[in-house]
């Protein structure tokens, strides 16, 4: 006598001879198709439209000059994002401190540079020299040790500086701020009932969990940065964008050279998202159980489970099911 599911032999099975069917999903087969189609189109269009000039994208994609641009828009995202999120830090712990003067002051900042246009700031720091012709370091009211021309400091470099960085540092002030109250109440009482200074309490134990919360935002902060600094090309200064407008405006060929750019600034986004999901893995430690699989051990177990699937199984359905005799 066979017993299925080691049941008594008593029982007879609720579903013994009933047969299994896969769930249909008409509704996503559809919009699979759809997208399918659309896709084709898109692709049809890119590669039999002669007027995208291929040839002219792949022959500047790495012209030096392109090259170049690509470099100095990088130095300024990376430069500016340092100087944003470390000020940003210093005003968010402001905001949170007890001093009125301090919050006031993290306050105002905020709201003044969100306030004023990007464009407007690089402008105005790029004409500095005419508010202030030399900047002198000494004691504050009292003499100067050393005098430097405005000019000689803030050149058209040090504005695109001076503006995305202190531009920057006012969004990043507040994704900080929501990153450290999004730290458990109890966090912050633990850590002092302990003894552990604030400064420690900050940097070791409410920061990391932090951390969190900032990394995806911040990172979008940093992508933004990277299409945020086509906008000094007011300043002619040669970054990415300035650079394919100037050889579109000697060319003549304004969408290849527009195509150029938008490479570009995917390849770069790509390499800022990649980093982001392992930053993110990084910090996701000690809130889950089990860490995101990487995309390498995503595409590692696709395959796995699509070679079982087409493998030709032996034997039968019975000679597998559990049995009892």
């Amino acid at each position: 006598m066979t017993l299925l599911d080691n049941r008594p032999a008593t029982a007879s099975h609720p579903y013994e001879g009933l047969r299994v069917v896969k769930a249909r999903h008409p509704g996503r087969w559809a919009a699979t198709a759809v997208v399918a189609v659309l896709l084709a189109m898109v692709a049809n269009s890119l590669i039999t439209n002669p007027r995208w000039e291929w040839g002219v994208v792949w022959a500047y994609l790495g012209e030096v000059s392109i090259v170049e641009g690509v470099w100095m828009t990088i130095k300024l995202t990376l430069i500016t994002a340092v100087l944003g999120f470390a000020l940003g830090t210093v005003l968010a712990l402001m905001r949170l401190s007890q001093s009125p003067l301090l919050r006031a002051v993290s306050w105002g900042y905020t709201w003044v540079f969100r306030s004023v246009p990007l464009i407007l700031q690089l402008l105005l720091w790029y004409n500095l020299a005419y508010l202030y012709q030399t900047l002198d370091v000494g004691i504050p009211f009292g003499p100067s040790f050393a005098s430097f021309e405005t000019l000689s400091l803030i050149d058209k470099f040090g504005a695109a500086i001076l503006g995305l960085g202190l531009h920057q540092a006012a969004y990043s002030a507040e994704i900080v701020r929501a990153g450290i109250l999004s730290v458990d109440q109890g966090q912050h009482e633990a850590a002092a009932s302990l003894g552990i200074p604030r400064r420690r309490q900050s940097t070791r134990i409410v920061l990391p969990q932090a951390m969190r919360t900032i990394v995806p935002t911040a990172v979008n902060e940093v992508i933004g940065l990277f299409k945020g600094t086509s906008i000094v090309y007011v300043l002619a200064l040669g970054e990415l964008f300035y650079t394919v407008s100037v050889i579109y405006g000697r060319t003549q060929r304004v969408l290849p050279m527009l195509v150029v750019a938008a490479i570009w600034y995917v390849v770069l986004t790509t390499v800022v998202t990649v980093i982001q999901f392992y930053v993110e893995r990084y910090y996701a430690r000690g809130a889950v159980r089990t860490l995101p699989p990487t995309p390498l051990q995503r595409l590692r177990g696709n395959l796995t489970a699509g070679l079982a699937r087409v493998r030709p199984t032996s034997g039968s359905t019975s000679d597998r099911d559990p049995v009892t005799r």
